[in-house]
């Protein structure tokens, strides 16, 4: 049923590249959003001048896009961009707000200057650590006198602003891990809010921007946990409805420890110049976490939003599994139209040239033309290269160590790559198919006692420089005669009689 009262965003900060975990949050707000008619809106954290840039701004604008995530308010939205009824989408253009609301909780007591210094905060942490405490701010600016807090302006300190910590328990009934209650106890004490240097803090300005937005749904990480209790009672100080929150799980490594760049690839725009579609990607992502309940792997945005349902969303962390994309991926590559793959090949084969890995630019006719043999066999676009490279070098390296099958040596193999190469020197450009090669190679195996995998591995390493390629003769095939004889050739000859297996 279409609520349109329901507002849920995503909030980036542009101090870094898309993140693959900031886009399945992205993504599970938009489909949140999409399934009840809801609005999505996207917000720009920019206040880390110092860290934030415009070239990740533009990277996480693009990378989202790219993937069809698409929102209905923010600062991209419209010809003008940033006007929309709860403009401005840019945290840094937001300041005022976030000053009127600290200086607010100041005049009702519900917040005060803190003079500490660095170096009294961090020997209250030693302390603590000494006697074996949690980290807690020791309250020491919480009930200075009026006249106290006028002697220390005196004296040049500039305050940091703490937000008063109530006693008694917070709870809040999430949309994904049902009823959760903390006691403030375990907060760490009253919280700053706004720094020295009049820069106001994470916790507060989302909760003042997400206030100002009428975002009625926070749907985050379950990173975000912690930070909950806090934002829930600064809502209640500051007189604003509290919306209702849901914590997605965390995305796990393979081996159940917290995806993070430092262990991980976590760069969307890696994902993507690796070869993976926005197709496959946003499929396998919607699956991090959530299950439409079905048997149904495939699925395209549009059907995935059919199905959503926050409520299916699991509590345990979800495990990012590379091999399950790239068959997905592989999945979705298999349903595009000819000339739909053949213009997202195009930037791949136009690194490899530029790299070196392949000697020229096929045409797209060329690529069509192989569809047949390589489009059920892509796991990514980037592997059409390892896949069918060789088809487009002047030369292939042939390792003799895979060249010589394990049930072979040096000699039967020269002797079965001229044999073949007799066999197929025969046919002319006419005749030069797959059907019409395979018969008398065959053949040549039964009548010499071989084993058809040794003699075709053989031929496959030598015109190729691989193991692993396209079915044999269809391999050849794109080869052509004269290139295939050329490499057996080659090969033959660069086999040293003394190599084996």
């Amino acid at each position: 049923m279409a609520d349109p009262t329901i507002r849920v965003r995503i909030a980036p900060s542009p101090t870094g590249p898309l993140h693959i975990g900031t886009v399945r949050t992205a993504l599970f707000n938009y489909l949140y959003a999409r399934r009840v008619g809801g609005t999505f809106v996207f917000r720009l954290e920019d206040t880390d001048v110092a860290r934030s840039t415009i070239a990740n701004e533009r990277d996480i604008l693009e990378g989202l896009h790219w993937l069809g995530i698409t929102w209905d308010e923010g600062p991209d939205v419209g010809s003008e961009g940033d006007i929309g009824p709860y403009a401005p989408y840019r945290q840094l253009a937001r300041m005022a707000s976030h000053t009127e609301a600290a200086e607010g909780l100041l005049a009702r007591d519900l917040a005060y200057p803190c003079f500490c210094t660095p170096e009294e905060l961090d020997a209250d942490r030693k302390a603590q650590e000494a006697a074996k405490q949690p980290p807690r701010y020791v309250g020491r600016c919480a009930h200075l006198t009026p006249e106290e807090r006028a002697a220390r302006l005196a004296d040049g300190r500039r305050p940091a602003t703490r937000f008063r910590v109530r006693p008694g328990v917070v709870g809040w009934n999430d949309l994904i891990r049902d009823r959760i209650e903390i006691d403030t106890a375990n907060l760490g004490g009253d919280f700053v809010i706004v720094r020295a240097d009049g820069t106001p803090l994470y916790n507060f300005v989302v909760v003042v921007d997400d206030a100002a937005m009428e975002i009625s749904h926070v749907i985050r990480g379950e990173d975000h946990i912690s930070n909950t209790p806090k934002q829930i009672l600064m809502y209640e100080s500051l007189g604003y409805d509290v919306p209702v929150f849901g914590h997605l799980p965390l995305i796990l490594n393979p081996d159940g420890t917290k995806m993070s760049k430092r262990k991980s690839q976590t760069a969307v725009d890696d994902y993507r110049g690796q070869g993976f579609i926005r197709e496959g990607l946003v499929n396998y992502l919607a699956y991090l976490g959530w299950s439409p309940g079905t048997e149904e792997d495939v699925l395209s945005l549009p059907e995935v939003v059919e199905r959503f349902d926050i409520g299916a969303v699991q509590k345990g962390g979800a495990r990012f599994d590379r091999d399950r994309l790239e068959w997905l991926n592989g999945q979705w590559i298999r349903r595009l139209e000819p000339d739909d793959l053949v213009d997202r090949l195009r930037p791949f084969l136009e690194a490899a040239v530029a790299d070196g890995r392949i000697d020229r630019l096929p045409s797209d006719d060329e690529v069509r033309t192989l569809l047949p043999i390589v489009q059920e066999r892509l796991p990514t676009l980037a592997a059409v290269v390892d896949l069918v490279g060789f088809l487009w070098t002047r030369d292939v390296q042939v390792d003799p160590s895979t060249l010589v099958p394990k049930r072979w040596d040096a000699a039967t193999t020269r002797d079965g790559l001229a044999a073949a190469r007799e066999v197929l020197a025969r046919h002319d450009a006419v005749t030069w198919e797959a059907d019409e090669l395979e018969p008398p190679l065959r053949a040549l195996v039964e009548a010499r006692g071989w084993k058809a995998g040794d003699l075709f591995m053989a031929i496959r390493v030598a015109t190729t420089g691989r193991t692993a390629t396209p079915p044999l003769f269809d391999t050849l095939v794109a080869l052509g005669r004269e290139r295939t004889l050329a490499r057996l050739d080659a090969a033959i000859e660069g086999l040293d009689p003394g190599t084996t297996a």
